[in-house]
């Protein structure tokens, strides 16, 4: 049976337009649903703060065998996914399979990575050791003295930003509503049903379903009993934008640097530009610019690529990663019936985002979720007090 309520004029709204909402509706009126979107500025928030790296290997951890699968499901979706929202939406996302190249600055830094090389190499992901010349052979901008490092040619990558706009434009042609305003709360029946969301100007926007893609946000929605989301916090990560002048050579694939214990991405672009990061901060909603972090990420990447010297800083961005408990996803149908989530992708909302959409289409039409994503319904971080089971 569907998610989905009978006689109400949209099928499903989304409340969230970062890339897991844009996705999500997008895939959800393809498949014949009318749909909502509704956010302010939609791609505007961590998304477009991003990198953009597709990192099923490297971003994998112990103890996250799980999220390893899912981010590794994903990836492999990755392809057809950009080849069909380029079709959609007649616009490029920037989906590059250049392979990505750890490298190591000292000694305790080549320990660290050989040990999470041994955990990647037990899983049966494909990594494989290098030594400081090999490293150099794949990039050569990499600075002398490096300690060697690992190859992932899985370890992909997306222009987070052409990204934003291929939605956009894919939700705009298949008829996608996109709601200009913020959600201030969930619209629920005396028998305890979603119905819709209660808008900014005192509107309500009614729907067969609900869904909440709302990132760090997610949890900020009133009219719902105490603990219906998912206790997603924010995490605040800032990046650099490098733009290589003339003359100037440019880096031809993601490096991931460890750097006195420090780790920092360098991400190319086709345009020559780089983006460089990233922070990871508790500071709550705090989106400032702070000089220290600014020169730390600079100071680290040059250690590792010395010629981003002549590069031109050409902006600073800051996103809030939605966190969860134990930095998972929470994708599925909350205690209150017709209302579901899909947050808490932390470091690796873009990565997600097609097997996220894929899952969320399923399930407002009713399909159970696969067997790779269901360890990650919201029920897991339900409390008694929820009414969940």
């Amino acid at each position: 049976m569907s998610i989905v309520a009978g006689s109400t004029e949209l099928d499903a709204v989304f409340v969230g337009g970062g890339v897991i909402g844009l996705a999500s509706a997008w895939r959800s009126a393809r498949a014949g649903l009318s749909v909502a979107l509704v956010d302010p500025e939609p791609g505007h928030g961590a998304t477009w703060a991003a990198a953009g790296m597709l990192a099923p290997v490297t971003e994998a951890h112990y103890g996250e065998e799980a999220l390893v699968r899912l981010n590794l499901t994903a990836a492999q979706l990755w392809p057809g996914f950009a080849r069909e929202l380029e079709a959609e939406s007649a616009l490029p996302v920037g989906y590059l399979q250049h392979g990505t190249v750890v490298v190591a600055v000292d000694a305790s830094d080549r320990l660290a990575i050989d040990e999470v090389l041994a955990f990647q190499q037990g899983l049966g992901l494909d990594a494989t050791r290098l030594s400081a010349r090999e490293c150099r052979a794949l990039e050569p901008s990499l600075a002398p003295g490096l300690r060697g490092g690992v190859d992932v040619p899985g370890d992909h990558q997306v222009d987070n930003r052409l990204l934003v706009a291929a939605l956009l434009g894919a939700c705009r042609e298949t008829g996608v509503s996109l709601v200009p305003h913020r959600a201030v709360g969930v619209a629920v029946s005396p028998e305890a049903r979603a119905f819709g969301v209660e808008l900014d100007g005192g509107t309500t926007l009614r729907a067969g379903a609900v869904v909440v893609t709302a990132g760090c946000h997610s949890n900020q929605l009133g009219g719902l009993p105490p603990g219906t989301l998912p206790p997603v916090r924010p995490v605040k990560g800032m990046t650099l934008r490098l733009a290589a002048p003339p003359g100037v050579p440019r880096l031809g694939r993601t490096v991931r640097g460890l750097v006195h214990g420090q780790t920092c991405y360098l991400v190319p672009r086709e345009d020559g530009s780089v983006v460089v990061g990233a922070t990871v901060e508790e500071k709550g909603f705090d989106c400032t610019v702070q000089a220290r972090a600014v020169y730390d990420l600079l100071r680290d990447a040059r250690t590792i690529v010395p010629g981003l010297d002549e590069y031109e800083l050409t902006e600073t961005a800051v996103g809030l990663r939605p966190g969860s408990p134990d930095n998972a996803p929470a994708i599925g149908p909350t205690a209150v019936p017709g209302l579901l989530v899909a947050t808490g992708h932390y470091r690796n909302g873009i990565l997600l985002a097609p097997l996220t959409a894929e899952a969320i289409t399923g399930l407002l039409a009713g399909s159970a979720p696969s067997d790779v994503v269901a360890p990650f319904g919201p029920e897991r971080f339900a409390s008694p007090r929820s009414g969940a089971a």
